[in-house]
């Protein structure tokens, strides 16, 4: 009797492990529930014809390719971010497009200033501000009015021309336009002394910090996927992406005591009026200077 129920016993615990296992490979191989069938990670055929600024990518090195092939991948695998940036981009690269030509800027650094901030108004840790993230330092020495009333980093059309600037006198520096903005991350002094100790002239071939040698990379492959939405696996329709409403300019050049109420003059909230006209800091404009500023008015 005791024999005859351990045996049943084991047959019943045989049984259900071999179920089990059934039930385990059939899940896995059941083509409506394998991973396999439902989601595809491809790896990217990299364009032959990547550049920045119309200097050319050598991707016949195979360093080169390697690290080209990991920035593309990331943004376009990223793909949370990667759509917030290409809807982003539809919202601010009107307004850079037309100053980067007056500034005498290629078009391609419009995704340098993407790369920098994201498009987005936020200080980084190190303290870079503004759609070009320049440190206060920085900003100050080229002109830009940087206290806790007025910080001009976050005027675009401002912060633009001295960008611009910058990378212009990095590029005559350095020849090309990949070092100016290698240098843009790292500084002109920083690449300088690695290309000297290195005994190099291309950004391709010197040593630099991660964050630089990453740097480049990003902006190209930034500009790929956004200039190739589709071909990268990104769907939208026209109205998805976002747009920056049309505004009309009006000049002080006197304080204004109160900005919320100097908003309610023209139909604004404080906060409708200070998402156009970030570089405001504070609910006062002092100008003690009696200096002329101009502040955008959305248009209702």
């Amino acid at each position: 009797m005791n024999k005859s129920f351990r045996f049943l016993s084991l047959l019943a615990i045989l049984t259900i492990t071999i179920l089990f296992y059934n039930a385990i490979d059939k899940n896995t191989t059941d083509p409506q529930t394998s991973t396999d069938k439902t989601y595809r990670i491809k790896a990217l055929k990299l364009p032959t014809n990547l550049n920045l600024a119309g200097e050319r990518v050598p991707l016949e090195n195979p360093n080169i390719k390697e690290r080209m092939d990991r920035e593309l991948l990331v943004n376009t695998y990223w793909q949370s971010n990667g759509l917030l940036l290409i809807k982003r981009a539809n919202k601010y690269f009107p307004i850079l497009e037309p100053l980067l030509k007056k500034y005498g800027l290629p078009d391609d650094f419009k995704f340098l200033a993407l790369a920098e901030s994201a498009f987005i108004d936020e200080t980084s840790s190190a303290g870079a501000a503004g759609m070009w993230h320049f440190m206060k330092a920085t900003g100050k020495e080229y002109g830009l009015e940087i206290n806790s009333n007025v910080d001009e980093r976050y005027n675009i059309e401002k912060s633009t021309k001295v960008a611009a600037e910058y990378l212009k006198k990095s590029k005559e520096r350095f020849g090309s336009w990949t070092l100016a903005a290698a240098a843009y991350n790292a500084g002109n002094y920083g690449v300088s002394r690695r290309l000297k100790t290195q005994q190099v002239n291309s950004y391709y071939d010197a040593l630099l910090s991660n964050e630089t040698e990453r740097y480049v990379f990003r902006i190209i492959a930034l500009k790929e996927v956004i200039s190739n939405p589709k071909k990268y696996g990104f769907v939208f329709d026209e109205d998805d992406l976002y747009t920056l409403p049309k505004t009309r300019t009006i000049k002080v050049d006197t304080a204004i005591a109160n900005i919320a109420s100097f908003a309610k003059t023209f139909g604004l909230t404080y906060k409708e009026l200070k998402l156009h006209n970030s570089w405001l800091r504070e609910n006062k404009l002092n100008n003690k200077s009696r200096k002329l500023y101009e502040i955008k008015i959305p248009i209702k």
